[in-house]
């Protein structure tokens, strides 16, 4: 198997492990078999790790001695501990971003804003809210920055799904449209504000 090959495999296996342990498909404490793994993607085994370290580097699986490796538990102290990570490190990276968006970046935000905006369930919206989130700090310029906030982002996408589980309903997110209003101004602090702001409301 290829170099290239075996890591498009991984970002399969990987994308698809995450959003099964999002949504609940696979339980906290679940066991992530290598075996059943290669066998459900026809793979070698190699992808196959790369893709469940690139799941633990995520804190969203967790190796244990003598119990293999298995979804990680999320609980009232991990959330207060991802929101307030949220709250250090994405306005800072908002402000880098806002800096430098081009023209291009603007519209690909506009459109994951727009995307969201029209999700029709559940599920479909907390995807294209991340993808926003993702949208709007991608030309800050900090790779070690984006993968924390896109590992913290993961995290945080169980728990808002589990909160809006029963009461979830399509809308505009005035938010979003303000953080892109500020951008396009390029007000930085405003943009920074609002994020502040609509990450609080995380609870």
């Amino acid at each position: 198997m290829s170099t290239a090959r075996s890591e498009t495999i991984s970002e399969q296996i990987l994308a698809t492990l995450s959003e099964e342990i999002i949504r609940g498909v696979l339980p906290a404490d679940e066991r992530l078999r290598q075996d059943y793994i290669a066998r459900r993607f026809d793979t070698s085994h190699v992808p196959v790790r790369e893709a469940l370290l690139r799941l633990e580097a995520r804190g969203l699986a967790i190796s244990i001695p003598r119990r293999g490796v298995r979804v990680a538990a999320i609980g009232a102290n991990d959330i207060r501990e991802i929101k307030a990570m949220r709250l250090a490190l994405e306005p800072v990276a908002l402000h880098h971003a806002a800096l430098r968006f081009t023209p291009r970046d603007l519209a690909r935000a506009r459109a994951a804003q727009m995307a969201c905006d029209q999700a029709s369930d559940l599920y479909e919206w907390e995807a294209k809210n991340r993808a926003f989130h993702a949208a709007i700090l991608a030309p800050c310029g900090m790779p070690r920055m984006l993968r924390a906030t896109e590992s913290l982002q993961f995290l945080a996408a169980r728990h808002i799904l589990h909160l809006l589980a029963n009461r979830w309903e399509q809308r505009v997110d005035r938010d979003h449209h303000a953080i892109i209003a500020a951008i396009a101004r390029r007000d930085a602090d405003r943009a920074v504000l609002v994020l502040k702001k609509h990450l609080q409301r995380l609870r």
